[in-house]
């Protein structure tokens, strides 16, 4: 049982082949509760509410299964906009996303991408 058991462990860790998103929570408030579609190859993976702080920016991190390496499409919808990214797996597997506001009231979505996880203080 125990062999089973570290196999299927095994295989998780090494088969599941998955980005890592972490959603930046604003601390602009006039962006409190907004709601983020995340599509990934065009299929609806999650939505994300975001909550406003006053402090320091939280982080929601959310795993995205892919089924092969190579090039993905990432797209995260706000309203009725989509804001659309290019990926590559393995290369660009941690994602930060986050969302502002523009001084003409319109809200835009910036993406960092890279190969290793990020820090957060």
């Amino acid at each position: 049982m125990k062999k089973v058991l570290l196999l299927l462990i095994i295989f998780c860790l090494f088969g599941c082949k998955k980005f890592v998103v972490s959603f930046e929570q604003p601390t602009d408030m006039k962006l409190d509760n907004l709601k983020l579609e995340v599509l990934l190859d065009k299929k609806k993976v999650q939505e994300i509410n975001l909550k406003a702080t006053n402090a320091m920016p939280t982080y929601e991190t959310a795993e995205l299964s892919v089924s092969d390496e190579g090039k993905h499409q990432l797209q995260v919808k706000v309203k009725d906009t989509i804001f659309t990214y290019d990926i590559k797996y393995p290369e660009e597997r941690y994602i930060l996303v986050s969302a502002y506001l523009k001084k003409n009231g319109k809200i835009h979505i910036g993406i960092l991408k890279q190969a290793y996880k990020y820090r957060f203080h």
